[in-house]
This record gives C-alpha cells, sequence and structure tokens, in this order.
C-alpha cells in the first residue's frame, strides 16, 4: 500500500545513455563539498575523474578482483567490495553520501527498467543524497516519455 512518506524524497535522478553522457555529469554535478558513492567503478576509469572534483569518494564494485585491480592502479582513492542491491552495506561505508553514480552491468535494457526505478528508489529513501547519476539507457528513454501531472498541494 502507498503512503505520502514515499512521495517526498528529494533526491534528482540523473539518467544518461553511455559511458560518455555519464562522465560528462560529473563537471556539473559534483563539487568539491560532495560525498560520492560511486557504485559499479570496476577499474576505477571513472572514480578517477570524480574524485579530484569532490571532498571524498567511495567507490564501490561487486567483483574483489575488480576492486583489488583498481586499489592497484589508483591507491590514492577508497575503493570497497560491495553488492549494490544490499543498501545497508553502503550505509555501513559510513558516509552521508550527497551524491551517487551507478553504471552497473545490464541497467541499460528495457527489461532492466523495474530493477532500475526500484535501485534508485531503495538508494534515494535510505541515503537521501541530492542526486543519483545513473548511466541507464532504458531509464533516459522512459523519462523522456513522462510528463509529471501538476497538483496542487493538499491543504
Amino acid at each position: 500500500m502507498a503512503n505520502e512518506n514515499q512521495f517526498r524524497v528529494k533526491t534528482r535522478f540523473i539518467a544518461t545513455r553511455n559511458v560518455k553522457e555519464f562522465r560528462e555529469t560529473i563537471d556539473r554535478w559534483v563539487n568539491e563539498d560532495d560525498v560520492v558513492l560511486e557504485i559499479g567503478c570496476e577499474w576505477g576509469t571513472t572514480s578517477v575523474l570524480i574524485a579530484p572534483r569532490c571532498k571524498e569518494l567511495v567507490a564501490v564494485d561487486i567483483s574483489g578482483e575488480c576492486i583489488e585491480r583498481a586499489r592497484q592502479k589508483h591507491p590514492d582513492i577508497r575503493f570497497e567490495v560491495l553488492d549494490a542491491f544490499d543498501v545497508r552495506a553502503a550505509l555501513r561505508l559510513g558516509e552521508q553520501f550527497t551524491k551517487v553514480y551507478i553504471d552497473m552491468s545490464g541497467l541499460s535494457g528495457y527489461r532492466s527498467l523495474l530493477d532500475v526505478i526500484s535501485l534508485l528508489n531503495m538508494y534515494a529513501t535510505v541515503l537521501r543524497p541530492q542526486a543519483i547519476v545513473i548511466k541507464s539507457g532504458a531509464l533516459k528513454n522512459f523519462a523522456r516519455h513522462c510528463i509529471a501531472w501538476p497538483c496542487e498541494p493538499r491543504r
């Protein structure tokens, strides 16, 4: 059953189609006061673009091998193993994240749209960041066709 609390999330969702668009958002959405969680960092290629723009970055991936390689290549960045669908593990990282970047394999196809929306809502509700940037062509296409109905606030 729906309740009004689920509609009070103030997080902005930025949907990008590909890696180029995903990385282009960094200059606009990340600033020096941000604490950023990057989900799906793989070897840290995008992490090195985010890190100098923010106060702190925690880059995570489900693959221990990827994290080990990222730590070797970029020892100045904090890398952790984390399953993105375990939001409690993200909470245990001990940071108040202001921005979340998500680039996970399999989230761009149309069949993954419900997973994407679920993931976004979960992170927005639990972490309450200002913005979540996600690489998902399916979400970007879906959002292009959405129009939010302007309703009057209840009195």
